[in-house]
């Protein structure tokens, strides 16, 4: 699984966020799940941001497009979070939190723990998704900062699917434990 995330500043007056984010399977040769976002972005207190914008699902078929409304920054003792709140095309609402800490071996060598929960608020068995907490994601990133915006990472990831995400995923034949090993590139403009 590799995640990364651009942010795009088109002018001072409309900061834009592109973020992406996929899941490429090797035995399989295919993407399990991707999605685009694009935010727009303004500061509403000294460490947080509000988003509101589009989110597309590529993957899984069938494809789903959300709005969005979210908030990140960095909360107290330095945890980068991010909040969002989606709502289909179909009208299904779901939820996601994440949080992130930067542990500095040097000022280059960052090692970053991660979390992620996603919570639906109701089911959307054609994209095997089942209300309630869905899924949950545990992280661990090695990354070395080249420079801060260009940083190439390695680590490790766990996923659980949980409930009837995980009722649905064992009718497709899936996996709902899936340990995997990530690497990418952290960028930003």
């Amino acid at each position: 699984a590799t995640t990364e995330i651009y942010t795009l500043s088109l002018h001072d007056a409309l900061p834009i966020s592109l973020k992406t984010e996929g899941e490429y399977v090797r035995n399989a040769d295919k993407f399990e799940n991707a999605e685009v976002q694009v935010l727009y972005q303004r500061m509403i207190s000294d460490f947080f941001d509000g988003q509101i914008g589009v989110r597309h699902d590529i993957k899984p078929d069938p494809s789903r497009t959300y709005g969005v409304i979210g908030i990140n920054g960095l909360a107290p003792q330095w945890f980068e979070t991010d909040a969002s709140l989606f709502v289909s095309n179909k009208g299904d609402a779901s939820l996601r939190l994440e949080a992130e800490y930067d542990i500095l071996f040097t000022q280059r060598l960052v090692l970053e723990p991660s979390a992620e929960f996603n919570i639906a608020f109701s089911d959307d068995e054609p994209t095997g998704v089942g209300a309630g907490l869905s899924d949950v994601e545990l992280g661990l990133r090695l990354r070395y900062e080249i420079t801060r915006e260009f940083a190439p990472y390695i680590g490790i990831n766990w996923e659980r699917k949980i409930g009837k995400t995980s009722d649905f995923a064992s009718e497709e034949g899936e996996d709902s434990n899936v340990f995997s090993i990530v690497g990418g590139v952290r960028m930003f403009f």
